[in-house]
This record gives C-alpha cells, sequence and structure tokens, in this order.
C-alpha cells in the first residue's frame, strides 16, 4: 500500500508538470536519489519487486538529463559539507544504491563509470560474507511458483489459494509487511520454514544475488565510489532492542573498516521508511560515528543545517515509472500551487 500510495503521489506530480500548473516555489540545494536494483528489463506478469528495480539504459538517461539540467554530481562527503553551508549557485544530485546486489556491479557500474560520476555504496556485511538472507527474494520465488501456500504465521498455520497474478500480487505485499513487523530471530524462522516447504534454498539464492568482496574491492578501488555501511544483516531496527540496533550499526562499519582499511562514514538505515527506524536510531548513528545517514523518507536537503545529517532525505526511484519530466520535477524539490480559476467570461 505504502508503494502504491508513492506510485500515486509521483503520478499527480506528472500530471501536474503536464498540465502547466504553476511552480509556487524551489526549496533545497540538492537531492539524493535511491536505487537498489539495476538490470535488463525481466518478462513476466508477476515482478512485486518490479518498484526497486530500473534498466541499465534508464540510469543512462538520467545521468545524461541530470548533466544537462546542471546538477552537480556529488558523493557524500561533499553532500554533508553543503548541507551546512550557504547555499551555491547550482543544485546538486548524489546518487546512492542499496543491497550491495550482484546486478549493480554486472549493469550498473559499466553506466556509472562511462559517465565519471561520484556514487554511494551502502554495504550489508552479512551478504558479502554469504550469511545474508534476502527473505524478500525467498518470498518472491515461492510465491512465483505456487498457487497453494501454507506457512506458520505466530502460532497457526495459514493457507492461501492464488491462481491469478492480482492475487500473488495481493498475497506478496500483505506477507512482506507482515514478515518486516518481525523480530529478526522470527522472521529468520518465518523464511526458513516458508522455504523449507517449497523447496527454495535461500542461502544460495542470497548469495547468488549479492556482490562478495573482490567485487566490492574492484568498486573500493575506484576513487568515484564512497563504500558506506548498512549494518550487518540489514534488519528492520525499529523491531530490536535498542542495544541490538546499536550492535548492527557499529559491527557492520567496524567489519566494513577492516575490509577496506579505511574510515566508514556513512550509513543507510536498512529499509529506512518511517516504520522501520526511529529518533533514537538517529542518535545512534552519531553515536556509531557516521557523519550521515540516510532514509527512505522522500525530500530535499536543504542548507545551513536546516536537514539533519543522520536523517537525511532521500528520493527512491520507482522502476515502474521512467519518466525524466517526474525526475526533474522531485530533484528540484518544487512545490505547486494551486491553480487560481479565471474570471468567467459572460455574454
Amino acid at each position: 500500500m505504502a508503494s502504491d500510495d508513492r506510485w500515486l503521489e509521483r503520478l499527480r506530480l506528472e500530471l501536474a508538470w503536464l498540465t502547466g500548473q504553476p511552480l509556487l516555489r524551489s526549496r533545497g540545494v540538492g537531492a539524493i536519489l535511491r536505487f537498489e536494483r539495476v538490470r535488463p528489463h525481466q518478462r513476466g506478469a508477476f515482478q512485486p519487486l518490479r518498484q526497486s528495480e530500473i534498466t541499465p539504459q534508464f540510469l543512462d538517461r538520467a545521468i545524461r538529463a541530470l548533466k544537462r539540467w546542471d546538477y552537480d554530481f556529488l558523493g557524500m562527503d561533499e553532500v554533508c559539507r553543503r548541507a551546512v553551508t550557504l547555499p551555491e549557485k547550482r543544485r546538486f544530485v548524489a546518487l546512492t544504491f542499496d543491497g550491495a546486489s550482484k546486478d549493480l556491479i554486472s549493469h550498473a557500474y559499466p553506466v556509472l563509470a562511462r559517465h565519471a560520476v561520484p556514487f554511494a555504496l551502502y554495504v550489508p556485511t552479512a551478504f558479502p560474507d554469504g550469511v545474508g538472507e534476502a527473505w524478500w527474494l525467498g518470498l518472491e520465488q515461492v510465491i512465483a511458483r505456487e498457487s497453494r501456500i501454507s506457512l506458520m504465521m505466530g502460532d497457526k498455520e495459514q493457507r492461501f489459494n492464488v491462481t491469478g497474478n492480482a492475487e500473488k500480487q495481493a498475497l506478496f505485499s500483505y506477507l512482506e509487511n507482515w514478515m518486516r513487523s518481525l523480530a529478526p530471530s522470527d522472521l529468520s524462522a518465518a523464511i526458513a520454514d516458508l522455504c523449507t516447504r517449497y523447496r527454495i534454498d535461500l542461502a544460495a539464492l542470497s548469495r547468488e544475488a549479492s556482490m562478495d568482496w573482490e567485487d566490492l574491492a574492484r568498486l573500493a578501488a575506484d576513487p568515484q565510489v564512497t563504500i558506506g555501511s548498512a549494518t550487518v544483516n540489514y534488519p528492520n531496527l525499529a523491531n530490536m532492542k535498542d542495544t541490538a540496533a546499536l550492535r548492527e550499526m557499529t559491527m557492520g562499519k567496524a567489519v566494513t573498516e577492516a575490509s577496506f582499511r579505511r574510515e566508514i562514514r556513512h550509513l543507510a538505515f536498512p529499509f529506512g521508511d518511517r516504520s522501520s527506524f526511529r529518533r533514537a536510531h538517529v542518535v545512534m548513528a552519531e553515536e556509531a560515528g557516521f557523519a550521515s545517514a540516510v532514509s527512505t523518507i522522500s525530500g530535499i536537503v536543504d542548507a545551513e543545517g536546516r536537514t539533519n545529517l543522520r536523517a537525511l532525505p532521500r528520493i527512491s526511484w520507482d522502476g515502474r515509472l521512467r519518466s525524466l519530466r517526474m525526475m526533474r520535477v522531485l530533484v528540484s524539490g518544487v512545490v505547486f500551487a494551486p491553480v487560481k480559476p479565471t474570471a468567467s467570461i459572460t455574454s
């Protein structure tokens, strides 16, 4: 439901652009864009994670467009500097990627390197270690393959019959929201139960989808790349005790620093929406030594310290929409004023 709300909001913005609704003002000094998977278009009606994907071709078009619009491409260190200083003449954009997906080095990095633009990659260290659980991929595969699905939800076994695409999409959304509400240990048990029943090798699926440390070392050698942390296991921090959440942050930072022998200054809150982290986690990010922490709450970065560096907004690009007009509206931070009615003409 939340993703549908975002889609409708972006559609509203494009309609406002197309109908010529007048601009009230432009705000902020720049935008941070968030991407997850970058891969060629996939066939098939059931693609519940399509909203998290873009194609390499779209990434190329977006970068070209942002250059035409005279945006400065910044790394996260420079974003932090501009967020606390006086506004500069040109607006900025920062490109960020979550999850350390294998697709990034296969499909996104050739585009980014060709354009020579900086970008940040936030790594959950359990995944290159080969022990992370991409439970959302396991859930997707089970629902894609099966028409009758049963699993334990709490202490009760639930059964679902899903034959059509709409039913499968609805079930994925329902179970995804339920799983995200669980404590990490309960989530791990729930997805293990589901994947065991339907013979999905979640460990192999997760390893195949993620970069390994050799891939990451190749990226880290590029001075245009900022390596950040996304904790260890990519948990929903709001479902954890504060001590466990802080440990996820500090251990993710420590493992990444040891792997690359450099300071890791930037964090991405896992999932990053309003239901996945709290004000206490913003404080923890500072305690853990991060200069910035990004969310997935949509918004624009302000100057002169008006945006909290450890709760930075990001514009998550929806892979179902490929409108550069809409992207231009979103990154500019424009606010639309209502159209004033014109005086009627009577005969």
